[in-house]
């Protein structure tokens, strides 16, 4: 099949009542996740062959305005928001019943990536790989996953989020930013030696769910463009101030080394960031629609969107599996060598296409497990067991519990 033809068909199969900005902005959001990782993180080679987690931000201060834009998980969730609300009020079965598919479709991958390394552990331990490797890998095939989880969370909200969303509009996100701020008070303000390391922990629920929630009210109709500006230039107001201001981290990520940290739990930057974000999306919206009309740009935004799990759950295997062989060959500039220098940016720039090509490669066998499960056979019940098995161990391995 021509690719000419390939564009067609997918021209043709989209129905016109699409709204290709919101899938656009859906896809820019999934595109910046192995984007930020494979820039914003690296390796280095230890003199026992070994790879260990590295990141030029420890090295690179100027390199942290970089994560403001590849940080976009705020529209992802915006957009999240706002897709589960009309799918919610599209149901036609139960709420329970939706919600089951909607988890279904999102634990379908995740189950697959683990239960694929849960079997490829033991493989790389025989071949003599270096333990140190292995856990770094398996730290870094977990990284992502968390997102998972907290999505789940915020999906099962849905029908609150879509009830307060009739009831206050854009308004029904401003106690989730209260709340962040407080406990951010609490943890960085002048009583903070007194408070408990733990508190942080309740920012991750309001802090992931605040773009959801303004999502839901654009879902409901509830958000104008007088909404957007006010997001746009109320967020960036707030991000500069925290960071002028409060002494907020520079990087929307965590930094080796660093006692705080934006993004786990998330900070009130972070929120900042999503409704500057949040703000700018609403407003480009009919812009970005009308640039997706072109049925050459429209067609790669509906493949990424297809693949979307893949591509949150493979990337950084892919990554892995163009480092660990070359840590073998030795200290390969902007792949096993340390992040510290302006050649290894340059250098790592460079491998991206290949980074992008091995997540294509492997996409093609792992995007089976974004298909619905067969039931019905024994066969199929006990390789939904043997995958829960194999998930459940990698879990534990991965987390350090065995």
């Amino acid at each position: 099949m021509s690719l000419q033809h390939f564009v067609s068909r997918i021209e043709e199969r989209t129905p016109a009542h699409r709204d290709r900005a919101v899938d656009g902005l859906r896809a820019l959001a999934l595109l910046a996740v192995p984007l930020g990782h494979w820039m914003l993180g690296g390796f280095a080679l230890g003199d026992d062959g070994a790879l260990r987690n590295a990141s030029p931000l420890s090295s690179f201060g100027f390199f942290a305005p970089a994560s403001w834009v590849l940080q976009m998980l705020g529209i992802f969730f915006l957009v999240g928001g706002y897709a589960s609300v009309l799918s919610y009020h599209r149901r036609t079965g139960s709420t329970a019943a939706w919600l089951r598919q909607r988890v279904a479709r999102l634990g379908r991958p995740v189950v697959g990536v683990t239960a694929v390394w849960a079997a490829l552990v033991p493989l790389l331990y025989a071949l003599g790989v270096p333990g140190t490797t292995v856990r770094t890998g398996t730290t870094l095939v977990v990284q992502p996953l968390w997102f998972v989880g907290v999505y789940v969370v915020v999906t099962a909200l849905t029908p609150l989020c879509a009830r307060a969303a009739r009831r206050w509009g854009g308004w029904s996100a401003v106690p989730l930013l209260g709340s962040v701020a407080l406990v951010d008070l609490a943890r960085y303000g002048p009583y903070a030696d007194a408070v408990p390391g733990w508190l942080s922990v309740l920012n991750i629920l309001p802090g992931w769910l605040f773009a959801y929630q303004l999502g839901a009210a654009w879902g409901e109709g509830r958000l104008t463009r007088v909404h957007a500006r006010v997001l746009l230039l109320g967020g960036g107001a707030l991000f500069a101030t925290l960071l002028l201001a409060f002494d907020y981290p520079l990087s929307m990520v965590g930094v080796p080394g660093e006692a705080r940290t934006n993004s786990h739990p998330p900070s009130l930057l972070v929120l900042a960031l999503a409704a500057t974000q949040s703000g700018a999306a609403l407003l480009l919206r009919e812009r970005i629609g009308r640039l997706l009309a072109r049925p050459a740009l429209w067609a790669p935004v509906v493949v990424v969107n297809l693949s979307a799990m893949t591509i949150l759950c493979w990337h950084q295997t892919a990554m892995l599996a163009a480092a660990v062989p070359a840590s073998y060959v030795g200290e390969v500039a902007g792949l096993t060598t340390a992040p510290d220098t302006l050649g290894w940016i340059a250098a790592r720039l460079a491998w991206l296409p290949l980074f992008a090509a091995l997540l294509v490669l492997i996409g093609r066998y792992a995007r089976g497990f974004e298909s619905p499960w067969r039931a019905g056979t024994r066969a199929a019940t006990a390789r939904r067991a043997l995958a829960g098995l194999l998930a459940a161990g990698f879990a534990a391995f991965a987390l350090g519990w065995t």
